[in-house]
């Protein structure tokens, strides 16, 4: 913690989990069908769960982390609908929000996928950064209308894909996302450029990309735009 404050690095403390890990005991398919037949049984088993994690919530904030993260990759509305969404999850995501803010930490949830239905959940459950805004695998996702929803209520983490543009795209393509990403999601601040999720190839071709990236970046990071009104 002190040689973060010193280097003014950000602590980060998690893996944060809820209903995923319901999905990973019983298998999403069977999970939804008992949310709808057998409501009871998912409340309890989601309640369950959520005892555990917030006893290991309180190991990681009584640390002093800047930022706690949840996981949400298989709690968004390619598997929920925003009815379920909000009986299932959002109880227990307002709650640790409510820990996190209570310590003097933010609340960072992970959500790569159908995000836009669930927007106004995850601000009403206190979500301070929505980490994962992919413009390409990220079904739904519009960057420019994400961002007017959420400006000013909720931080967004990311804007480029990691796999399709900087694993598999050329030069050009990356420099191209960071411009748009930049274009539609930095006005007004509460932005955090980022792959999505990450970058896992070592080959000299993925390097290069990434110091495109990251080029790209130096190129716009100042970068104000003429209509930023529109966000």
């Amino acid at each position: 913690k002190q040689f973060a404050t010193e280097h003014e690095l950000l602590v980060v403390g998690g893996w944060g989990a809820g209903l995923e890990v319901a999905c990973w005991l019983c298998g999403i398919e069977n999970l939804i069908w008992w949310a709808i037949d057998e409501p009871d049984f998912v409340h309890q088993l989601v309640e369950f769960i959520g005892d555990w994690n917030r006893q290991r919530m309180e190991i990681i904030l009584d640390e002093g982390v800047d930022l706690f993260i949840r996981r949400g990759w298989y709690e968004h509305a390619d598997f929920w609908s925003p009815r379920l969404f909000r009986e299932f999850i959002l109880p227990s995501l307002k709650r640790e929000a409510t820990m996190a803010h209570q310590a003097g930490a933010k609340f960072g949830y992970i959500m790569t996928t159908s995000t836009m239905p669930l927007l106004d959940m995850l601000m009403e459950a206190g979500v301070d950064v929505l980490i994962g805004v992919d413009p390409v695998q990220g079904r739904g996702t519009d960057m420019h209308a994400m961002k007017q929803k959420v400006r000013g209520r909720m931080c967004l983490w990311g804007g480029v894909n990691g796999f399709i543009t900087i694993e598999r795209g050329t030069r050009n393509q990356v420099k191209q996302a960071v411009y748009e990403a930049i274009d539609a999601l930095a006005c007004g601040g509460g932005f955090i450029l980022s792959p999505v999720d990450n970058v896992r190839d070592a080959s000299e071709h993925t390097w290069q990309n990434v110091m495109a990236f990251i080029e790209a970046w130096h190129e716009r990071r100042y970068y104000q735009s003429d209509n930023c009104e529109r966000c």
